[in-house]
């Protein structure tokens, strides 16, 4: 649970920054869809970010070993759906494009997980 507590944490903080560069610093080169784009992937991290910072607290009453899983899943989801957003809306590159979906299964997955380990009894492992 610790590697997610630390994940969350460093996920938080670039998405901060982030969203800070984007509006002071991409404002202008980027267009307005490419910004939303952008700005969408930021949201999805941050949202994401904080889950993985919730997980030690729900070890304590959700099954462990579902909740390990959701940990992975917001963590690659959360590095291909917003990292392929960040990348598309840079670089204007569509090969980015078909990456994203497959971030977003990873976020579904993850929040299923969670589902799961709230099902699977407390503290169990």
């Amino acid at each position: 649970m610790r590697l997610f507590f630390v994940a969350g944490t460093l996920s938080a903080f670039i998405a901060v920054l982030l969203g800070a560069f984007a509006a002071h610093e991409l404002k202008d080169s980027l267009s307005a869809d490419s910004l939303n784009v952008f700005e969408t992937g930021v949201r999805y991290q941050m949202y994401h970010a904080l889950a993985m910072l919730l997980l030690p607290a729900l070890s304590a009453f959700g099954h462990h070993r579902w909740l390990k899983r959701a940990g992975w899943a917001f963590l690659i989801g959360s590095f291909l759906f917003s990292g392929s957003l960040y990348m598309l809306a840079t670089t204007g590159q569509p090969v980015f494009g078909p990456i994203t979906p497959i971030g977003g299964i990873a976020l579904i997955i993850g929040w299923l997980c969670m589902f799961a380990a709230s099902l699977r009894g407390f503290n169990n492992d």
